[in-house]
């Protein structure tokens, strides 16, 4: 067997593994309309569940008195597009029904309603399985009901609110609560849902699920990194909704004493002590954008001492108090902004694995340089072989794929929403736009098969290119950001010039202005899966393992 074939063969089995890897470490991010350069509301989400086929339904009629099923497995990337999973049960069918894009977790439908999800841990007493309670509503199959029938922010979340307390909520993503972030093109809400605990029954008449929701300040910013951000809750303020027994099934499991004139504490009651993979995002977003940035542990790396990193006992652990719910940044964001953030693998930090002492390697000068297979995404294996502390950066090389949504009310709909979409991870992959009103989505990107590797899948050109970087990651990802970034940057340059033409056509005919964004955006997606197919012919001859 030649060697490059050898080559290849092994990283196709190692690429099937981790395909079928369970992934539920997503980060969302919310910027309200004037916290943003060019006033759009802008939601973002990182590692999405394992269906990456992003595909459109089309909304649809139905009769009075029809019911809707409820599934479970939306997000399993291995069935039929049209195959949902086992139905749990029912509710009642809307008589029409808004197009929107499908996916493990769909993000935005015809009339710029987004929505972004963030799994959230809550106290094991809450936990729940299908085995184990009656409860039958998942928060996908929760979203996929609000952007089938809601234009609006604030009715989406009392909508899905009720979802939950009425046929309960059932985890998807490990046995955790939910937070989503449902925004238009006003206003952003941040919702979260925790479970009540196994042997719930809807004859009850009990709740099915405990939540809240909080309004985000305009000219506000906000990160949830797999951890409740709502803090105290005002019921009486137009800022708050929340479920009947949002405060009394605190106390009735003695979380809460309101007697203690202490005051409600919505975190505190329903999360555990939070952990370090969630506070090292929360500190690298007030780091980032934020003018807490000096009252904040200094996490920077020390050159002079490459070991602090990996030292025991020398750092802080912040109370995670300190990180309001929402902040006003230091500069107003952009879609741009919001792409850098969810690339980053903590670079020049104490999070950065690339910085590890283990990778310092002598060069031929009998200097110490970095090695050039110093990579942000040490598998397990690895990081046993090399002992190297895991730390979670906010992209992932396991994590399927992920978005930033930009929605604008000065635009008709079909132009409005721009649903930004990368494949895999984002620290290789492109971004794309597909438009609101896209008739259509790039086969392309609606194939992929966990368990089949195919050439006419970008989800899969994309994840080959990911994992050949091991050869030589250092040397390896520049060859991919050559290609990447001015494909990238020649997007967002001529975004105005299209949307410009875009909007002149729609004006005129609708259908033409959609069909010239489908074909626009469709041809866009192609040629990132090219792109990538010769990319990893390049990068195999290049690093070939012929060559010393």
């Amino acid at each position: 067997m030649k060697k490059t074939t050898f080559v290849t063969t092994i990283l196709l089995m190692l690429m099937l593994t981790a395909a079928l890897a369970p992934s539920w470490a997503c980060t969302v991010i919310a910027v309200g309309k004037k916290a943003s350069k060019d006033g759009s509301v802008i939601i973002s989400h990182t590692d999405t569940g394992p269906d990456s086929r992003i595909r459109l339904i089309l909304g649809q009629t139905y009769k009075k008195g029809e019911k809707a099923p409820v599934y479970w497995g939306i997000q399993d990337a291995d069935r039929e597009l049209d195959d949902h999973g086992e139905i749990l049960g029912y509710i009642p069918q809307a008589e029409r029904t808004y197009s929107y894009f499908h996916s493990a977790y769909s993000h935005v439908n015809e009339h710029q309603l987004g929505i972004a999800e963030s799994t959230i841990t809550q106290r094991k007493e809450l936990r729940v399985s299908k085995e184990t309670g009656k409860q039958i509503m998942t928060i996908e199959q929760a979203t996929i009901f609000a952007l089938q029938r809601y234009k609006k922010a604030k009715d989406a979340v009392l909508f899905v609110g009720n979802l939950m307390t009425t046929y309960g909520f059932l985890p998807s993503s490990g046995p955790e609560g939910e937070s989503i972030i449902i925004a238009d093109t006003d206003e952003i809400w941040i919702f979260e849902v925790f479970g009540v605990g196994p042997n719930w029954d809807p004859k009850s008449g009990k709740p099915g699920a405990v939540w809240a929701a909080q309004r985000l300040n305009d000219s506000h910013v906000t990160m949830i990194p797999n951890w409740s951000i709502i803090k105290q809750i005002d019921a009486n303020s137009e800022e708050f909704l929340t479920s009947d027994n949002y405060m009394q099934d605190a106390i009735d499991r003695g979380w809460y004493n309101p007697k203690s004139g202490k005051p409600f504490i919505w975190q505190e009651a329903y999360a555990p002590i939070p952990e370090e993979y969630a506070t090292s995002r929360f500190w690298l977003f007030h780091h980032t954008f934020s003018a807490l940035k000096d009252e904040l542990p200094d996490r920077m790396y020390d050159k002079t001492n490459p070991y602090k990193a990996i030292e025991p006992y020398f750092q802080s652990v912040e109370p995670i108090s300190i990180y309001p719910f929402s902040f006003e940044p230091v500069k107003k964001l952009s879609v741009q902004d919001i792409i850098s953030f969810q690339r980053s693998t903590y670079e020049g930090t104490i999070y950065d694995m690339t910085l590890d002492p283990t990778w310092i390697v002598a060069d031929e000068n009998g200097e110490y340089k970095k090695s050039p297979l110093a990579t942000p995404f040490p598998d397990s294996e690895m990081r046993k072989l090399l002992k190297i502390t895991y730390r979670r950066p906010v992209a992932r090389h396991r994590g399927h794929y992920g978005m930033v949504l930009q929605l604008r009310g000065w635009l008709p709909n079909e132009l409005g929403g721009v649903y930004w979409v990368y494949l895999d991870n984002p620290y290789f992959s492109p971004y794309v736009p597909i438009y609101t009103g896209n008739t259509s989505v790039a086969e392309t990107y609606k194939t992929y098969n966990p368990n089949k590797y195919d050439e006419k899948s970008a989800r899969w050109a994309i994840d080959f290119v990911d994992n050949l970087a091991n050869l030589r990651f250092q040397e390896v990802i520049k060859d991919v950001w050559e290609v990447r970034d001015p494909f990238e940057k020649n997007l967002f340059e001529n975004q105005e010039q299209i949307e410009k033409q875009a909007l002149e056509l729609l004006k005129k005919n609708p259908t033409k202005g959609k069909e010239f964004l489908t074909k626009y955006t469709n041809q866009k997606m192609d040629e990132v899966t090219q792109m990538y197919l010769e990319l990893r012919n390049q990068i195999i001859t290049k690093y070939t393992n012929n060559h010393e």
